[in-house]
């Protein structure tokens, strides 16, 4: 990234800033490197390393904003799903989905005040009102179709398939959506992606960013690793989600664009209930009218969430009301099986970063977009663009819009769609099974590593597993990591020296799944820690504060304490 980062502000001025690399900054990267302009990308953390990390790991079209009338969030929602299990189908997989119905008729009175302004949310949603909703589904989800239809099931046949599933229902709905395996590495995959496509732009994280005089930026590196870099934008993009506002406030114009809420998720290790759950999503209905979930996730149960108005996104964390909250609901739908405390593997939380907003029921705020533009003034010759709201599903599609308003400005035209472009690991991804088998078999025999150990890689990277797996097969002394041997020590390797990992916490939180599976065990990080230092060159100091970081946030945010 230096010589890049020197060969931009050698040049000066370039086309766009952006500003937080979440899963919108990281789309919108992708999308106008695409087009052939000079973007520089900066976080002052890692890659998604803010509410892009916690999202409820689905793709989704929001059935539940059927209610609220955002019929076309809806459409838009369902068409990116679609393109997303076509463009990134190593991590965006099929998820059916079931509801449980628990009267014939209610709910529809509330359903059509809440559609025609009320600011209170539907409870008790009936067969009839779900029944129209799933219609609307299937109407909306049908550009680009790749998955079922909806059905429906009566009670004795639905709790002949869910045997722990309440009596008190009298049918159960299905449908279809898709959930996200590794949302942070396919973020820093589209991020990778516009670095592969301009050659002129750069990308940086665990960085600050200043005002400088006659309209430049500086950036200064937060690791001590780089040299400030100054350049002179054309255009500033914020799209610091939750942080949108103090980012505006460094670009000299206070703002107060968001008011978000705070959604709080666990997982648990819990055989029995996924078992139950066949590899299927329970989306339901909790006493207090709100909707939450749980399926499985890489091997445990993940369950969410709750919606509660929230402000500082540096200190939210799933509290213990929370998680009390979350383990009851499963008991009251699922009331044969045990839901303890004893059970939990980990929780996180995040905000969501939602238009500012005096709605009372925080389920009602619009999970909608909206580009709010501060156009330039006396020393600020650039304008802002800020991307307020949005959801995880929508990005390319809210990138795709943002970009074409950048053109524009920039009179510049549209070179590349990114509707059909695979991102990734998901360009020629195996999609059928005996693709995979087939796959997987000749990289076996190009590698000489053995077939699961090449599945294993294909599950973690998609067709990226390809140069891990050379990388692998080149470094002396592989090994699988202790507590987790589906990763190794030639695979962290090749991690560690391609992927812009700046601190410890970036490798176990995001790079990989093992602190959100819960698998990170003392001696596991004590591992991890001495080779990034062997690595980095880190001296023994430095390596005992990462792994002390690391401790502390498992233990502050995650509900982990590593013994």
């Amino acid at each position: 990234m230096g010589e890049r980062m020197a060969a931009m502000e050698a040049r000066g001025e370039i086309d766009v800033l952006i500003v937080g690399a979440g899963v919108n900054g990281a789309g919108l990267f992708r999308d106008l490197t695409a087009q052939g302009l000079d973007c520089l990308l900066v976080e002052k953390n890692d890659y998604a390393a803010g509410t892009s990390a916690a999202p409820s790991r689905l793709i989704h079209g929001g059935l539940k904003y059927l209610e609220t009338g955002e019929f076309r969030l809806v459409a838009q929602s369902t068409l990116e799903r679609n393109l997303l299990l076509a463009n990134a189908p190593h991590y965006v997989k099929p998820l059916p989905t079931l509801i449980p119905i628990f009267s014939w008729t209610r709910g529809i009175g509330a359903a059509l005040r809440t559609l025609f302004g009320s600011k209170s949310a539907p409870r008790s949603r009936g067969a009839l009102l779900i029944k129209i909703g799933l219609m609307l589904y299937d109407f909306y989800g049908a550009r680009h179709r790749v998955m079922p239809k909806h059905s429906t099931a009566g009670r004795a046949a639905s709790l002949r398939d869910l045997p722990a599933l309440t009596p008190d229902i009298v049918a159960t709905g299905t449908y279809y959506d898709a959930t996200v395996t590794h949302p942070e590495r396919l973020i820093l995959e589209l991020v990778r992606d516009g670095l592969a496509d301009s050659p002129r732009s750069a990308a940086l994280n665990h960085v600050r960013l200043e005002r400088a005089a006659d309209g430049a930026l500086t950036v200064h590196s937060l690791t001590g690793e780089a040299a400030a870099a100054t350049v002179r934008p054309k255009i500033v993009v914020n799209a610091a989600g939750p942080w949108i506002d103090e980012v505006n406030a460094i670009l000299g114009e206070p703002s107060r664009m968001i008011g978000g809420t705070k959604g709080s998720h666990i997982l648990l290790a819990h055989p029995d209930l996924l078992k139950e759950l066949k590899g299927r999503m329970i989306y339901f209905e909790a006493d207090d009218g709100r909707i939450c979930l749980v399926f499985e996730y890489l091997g445990r149960a993940l369950a969410g969430s709750t919606d509660i108005k929230a402000a500082n996104p540096d200190t939210v964390r799933c509290e213990a009301d929370e998680v009390d909250y979350l383990l009851e609901s499963l008991r009251k739908l699922l009331p044969k099986l045990r839901f303890t405390r004893d059970q939990l593997v980990y929780v996180y939380s995040g905000i969501r970063p939602l238009p500012a907003s005096d709605a009372k029921d925080p389920g009602l705020i619009t999970r909608d977009h909206a580009t709010p533009i501060l156009e330039p003034v006396a020393g600020r010759p650039y304008p802002v663009y800020s991307l307020v709201g949005g959801k995880w599903t929508t990005f390319r599609g809210y990138a795709e819009e943002v970009a074409d308003m950048l053109l524009t400005r920039l009179s510049k035209t549209r070179k590349v769609s990114t509707r059909d472009l695979a991102i990734g690991g998901g360009r020629a991804y195996p999609k059928t099974d005996a693709d995979r088998k087939a796959w997987i078999a000749k990289l076996a025999r190009e590698s000489g590593l053995p077939e699961a150990r090449i599945g294993e890689l294909l599950a973690h990277y998609g067709t990226g597993a390809s140069a891990i797996a050379a990388h692998i097969a080149a470094f002396p002394g592989d090994a699988p990591l202790p507590d987790a041997a589906d990763y190794s020590t030639g695979e962290m390797d090749y991690v560690l020296r391609n992927e812009q990992v700046g601190s410890l916490s970036d490798l176990v939180f995001r790079r990989t799944t093992l602190a959100v599976t819960g698998r990170l065990t003392a001696r596991l990080v004590a591992a991890l820690a001495q080779q990034t230092a062997e690595t980095f060159g880190w001296d023994t100091a430095r390596q005992n504060e990462e792994i002390a970081a690391v401790r502390e946030r498992l233990k502050t945010f995650h509900g982990v304490d590593l013994k």
